[in-house]
């Protein structure tokens, strides 16, 4: 019994840790500046702390925390741990500079490296991306910080000979031997309180074939700027723009973005085709239509040729299969809005269902799909209720014929492991009172016999992936809120779905909507956490088996 209290009253202060976060990161937000390790940035990280996310392993610890590193480094902006001055924008142009663009690999954002001590971000994606990138970079320089206690001697103003040979390896570019580098890995292993192996393999996963050190050069700037602003009073700072502020929240991008889709449908003349909107990534349904007709050559069973489309090394067949579907009702737009949620619109009408698992549709007004990339947290609702708006044109209010949407998506899991699959019956809203009951048009039924574990039940839509701990989700688990797992763009879909469908009027009553997510990771269990690494090919099977039942029920009704 006292335990069950233990874990309820650590869940209870997870949540508490949440709120003061997003409380501070709103107001520093409203304020337009901080310095994350000064005073203002305290709440902060007194919070980060105190929540000790799963994604972000040992941050509470004086070791290094290798593995949450790896993760948000492929999340923010290559250098970024070079620069003092980091700075939030909105779209103020940069595009159209001299300043060439720096996308993260795992985060579609821009930025721009304005000189060696300034990076600016810009934020087309709504509050969802600040609080990413606000809580990233806490974690960066509380890591940075735990760098400087371990290299700077008691003194407090010289260093560490493991520093200065690092200091030396870095600031002359040094070429290095094996034997050299295994001297260095040593030294970094006392500098980071990690092993040998474990700095070793951080080094290879770090590495580019670009550049092969680029672990040491990440940990050496990270401690440089944490000792200058512990012995030189230079202090890194966080600013917001001025138009940055006056953007968020005005649905800017997602106005632009919609009514690009618009326009292309009314000059395609399928303005007034039935429209089903599905949420997803850029292959899975264009490869489920068209591969099969576009690689006849291609002789393969079950999802053995999406398997084969989805590896690294197949650009070519991606090629023939896009240019087949450019050609038989496909048409691609990318996006212009900044919201960077690129389109799809397929227009079935155009499309040869030989060779497939879905039939013709009989009707003369066949449907239309418009696929979207994927949404980022709050941008979900400014997306999709600027899309399900009526359109004016020509003086004209014209009313989009709406008839179901569908969401595939990664979640984290919390029964199951990666590559399972969820249908969610609701969703929930950390931090709120909202929680959106629906019919799900999909069933658990409808995605079993694919080789996977698929569950059914509510979900929570979480303010951050990064902001979760096993205390927390473990209550929504056990609890009688019974979470099979959690998201980050479920509720804020719903939202927009039910405000347009039952309050506004822009769309009609029943409109259908389809959920399912497979699992990129289960917070619950040690080591796979996203930190630990993708899906690879084992996203496959779970990706094309739910993206084929949703086809189903919409071209085979």
């Amino acid at each position: 019994m006292s335990k069950i209290y233990k874990e309820r009253t650590r869940a209870q202060e997870s949540t508490n840790a949440i709120e003061r976060l997003y409380i501070s990161m709103r107001h520093l937000f409203s304020r337009g500046f901080y310095k994350p390790m000064g005073v203002s940035g305290e709440t902060l990280r007194k919070s980060l702390l105190s929540l000790r996310p799963e994604i972000y392993g040992s941050i509470a610890e004086d070791k290094s925390e290798l593995n949450g590193l790896n993760y948000i480094i492929e999340r923010l902006p290559e250098g970024i741990e070079e620069c003092q001055f980091i700075n939030l924008t909105g779209d103020e142009g940069y595009r159209n500079s001299n300043f060439k663009a720096i996308i993260p690999p795992k985060r579609r954002r821009n930025c721009y490296r304005i000189d060696k001590d300034q990076m600016n971000i810009e934020i087309t994606r709504g509050r969802s991306d600040i609080y990413d990138i606000l809580t990233h970079l806490t974690f960066l320089f509380i890591e940075s910080h735990k760098i400087k206690d371990r290299v700077l001697i008691s003194d407090g103003k010289k260093t560490t000979r493991e520093w200065q040979n690092l200091e030396e390896t870095v600031l002359h570019n040094k070429s290095l031997t094996d034997q050299e580098k295994d001297v260095l890995i040593v030294h970094l292993g006392s500098i980071l309180g990690r092993t040998y192996e474990e700095v070793y393999q951080a080094h290879n996963t770090y590495g580019t074939e670009e550049n092969p050190h680029r672990f040491f050069q990440l940990i050496y700037w990270l401690g440089k700027l944490a000792i200058n602003e512990e012995l030189y009073d230079k202090k890194r700072s966080i600013r917001f723009s001025s138009v940055l502020s006056e953007e968020i929240g005005r649905h800017y991008h997602g106005e632009i973005w919609a009514n690009d889709i618009k326009e292309a449908l009314l000059q395609n003349d399928l303005l007034n085709r039935p429209i089903h909107i599905i949420s997803a990534n850029m292959h899975s349904v264009l490869n489920t239509l068209y591969a099969k007709n576009a690689l006849p050559e291609e002789n393969n069973s079950g999802f053995e040729l999406y398997e084969l489309l989805s590896n690294a090394n197949s650009k070519p067949l991606q090629t023939t299969v896009k240019n087949y579907a450019s050609e038989n009702g496909l048409i691609y737009l990318k996006d212009r809005s900044g919201t960077n949620i690129n389109v799809q619109i397929i227009d079935t009408a155009k499309v040869n269902f030989n060779n497939t698992k879905f039939n013709s549709p009989n009707s003369s007004a066949k449907p239309v799909i418009i696929v979207m990339d994927y949404a980022f947290g709050e941008q979900a609702y400014e997306t999709m209720d600027e899309l399900l708006k009526p359109y004016k044109c020509n003086n004209e209010i014209v009313h989009i014929n709406v008839e179901s949407v569908s969401i595939m998506g990664k979640a984290g899991i919390l029964e199951g492991g990666k590559g399972d699959i969820m249908i969610p019956s609701s969703h929930i809203f950390e931090g709120t009172a909202d929680n959106y009951p629906f019919k799900n048009e999909l069933k658990k039924e409808d995605l079993e016999g694919f080789g996977v574990e698929v569950f059914d039940g509510a979900m929570v839509t979480v303010l951050g992936t990064s902001l979760q701990n096993k205390d927390l989700l473990k209550f929504f688990h056990d609890s009688t809120w019974d979470v099979i797992g959690l998201e980050m763009e479920g509720a804020h879909y719903q939202k927009a779905i039910q405000s347009a469908s039952k309050i506004r009027g822009n769309i009609g009553e029943n409109v259908k909507v389809r959920y399912a997510y497979y699992a990129s990771d289960n917070p619950l269990e040690t080591g796979a956490t996203l930190a630990s690494g993708g899906l690879g090919m084992s996203g496959v099977t779970p990706t094309y088996a739910i993206t084929q039942k949703i086809l189903e029920q919409i071209l085979n009704d």
